[in-house]
């Protein structure tokens, strides 16, 4: 026999209400390292231009894969499910260190028709960091500078209130180009201990102290970083839910950056660090190896991994790599070609169900629910 309206709308609300409880109830329970997000490599390439890409195509077309890939605005990535982005950072703090890239008077030398404009409003002439893939070479990004690129990840984060904790993972870049790229370039500005003083405080002038997930709100009370995420010290999803985390690669950038700050104290990036070391709570092991991985894991780490490099793996769409990755428990997996960018072969690499985020199979709570916590 069919429910009168008002019984069934009654159910229907109790229903509601009892996802509602069951929602909150995991996000006490299940802590921001205890999931698995989709992230994107280099996330802010917008690719090469026609006449680039025509240039590196004669002369050096065994580079060209290197470069031949895209993605949309952050928003654009975030909208579409993505939550860990990666920015690669130039120092610049007098400006128009990289206003004038050889890209351009490399086109107009070759007779191609000029590319258009990488930067009309010339931003690259203001001081500050900017971002790109590689000074003179790949040096258009979706967003500029820095501080530009957090407050659209900002901004999109205040819109969507109730996202998983945002991973910004942090490259800076200080080294001349290596000689597989046939051409002189600008030598860029050092990391040292003022530069990422610099960084942290561009950081700090976009978004607020409380929006941030820092080393000193892991760490609490612990003598170390270390002790604390290998004894429960991560944040639960209710504590991290509308923030961001930044991270910070390579390791060798580590030293300098902790330099003055035992365990990451008041700094604001957590370090690609060593198990065991005072400062280890975030580790990429960019090569899925799954036993590794998993040891890593249960041991309380933040593992971040690649399913795919250089474009080889989606050229060929072999989905081995992917697979390990997904598998492996890293919780954080990143990608050329997240699932709303697909490869032209079809290789693409997304959670089931179209979620933003699941339950990490290596150390999530038995209870935990994919649905209830990957729908923002």
């Amino acid at each position: 026999m069919k429910l009168p309206f008002s019984k069934r709308l009654m159910l229907s609300g109790l229903t509601l209400v009892s996802m509602l409880c069951q929602a909150q109830t995991e996000d006490s329970t299940v802590h921001m390292n205890q999931i698995q997000v989709i992230g994107t490599h280099n996330s802010y390439h917008v690719g090469i231009a026609p006449g680039d890409t025509k240039v590196w195509e004669t002369n050096h077309p065994e580079l060209l894969p290197l470069l031949n890939y895209r993605h949309p605005s952050l928003t654009a990535q975030l909208s579409g499910g993505v939550r860990q982005v990666e920015l690669d950072v130039f120092s610049d703090q007098g400006g128009g260190l990289y206003a004038d890239p050889a890209g351009p008077r490399m086109v107009k030398a070759a007779g191609l028709p000029a590319d258009p404009p990488f930067d009309p409003q010339h931003l690259m002439r203001k001081p500050g960091f900017k971002v790109m893939h590689i000074q003179d070479v790949d040096y258009r990004s979706v967003c500029q500078p820095f501080t530009a690129c957090l407050r659209e990840i900002r901004t999109w984060s205040l819109a969507n209130p109730r996202h998983v904790p945002l991973f910004i993972l942090i490259e800076p870049k200080q080294k001349p180009l290596k000689t597989q790229w046939p051409l002189p370039t600008v030598m860029p500005e050092p990391f040292d201990r003022a530069t990422f003083d610099a960084l942290d405080h561009a950081i700090l002038s976009v978004f607020k102290r409380n929006e941030i997930v820092t080393p000193d709100d892991v760490r609490s009370t612990h003598a170390t970083l270390n002790e604390a995420v290998t004894h429960g010290g991560w944040p639960t999803l209710k504590q991290a839910r509308g923030k961001v985390v930044f991270l910070l690669d390579p390791p060798k950038m580590a030293a300098i950056y902790r330099d003055g700050h035992p365990s990451l104290a008041g700094r604001v990036l957590f370090t690609n660090s060593t198990p065991g070391a005072p400062d280890a709570a975030f580790i990429e092991v960019n090569e899925p190896d799954v036993a590794h991985i998993e040891e890593l894991v249960r041991d309380g780490y933040l593992i971040r991994t690649r399913t795919d490099d250089g474009t080889v793996e989606a050229m060929r769409n072999d989905t081995t790599r992917r697979d390990r990755a997904l598998d492996s428990g890293a919780q954080i997996i990143s990608t050329d070609y997240p699932a709303a960018e697909p490869a032209k072969t079809g290789f693409k690499v997304e959670l089931p169900h179209g979620l933003a985020a699941r339950c990490d199979r290596v150390n999530a709570p038995a209870d935990c629910r994919d649905a209830q916590i990957g729908s923002h």
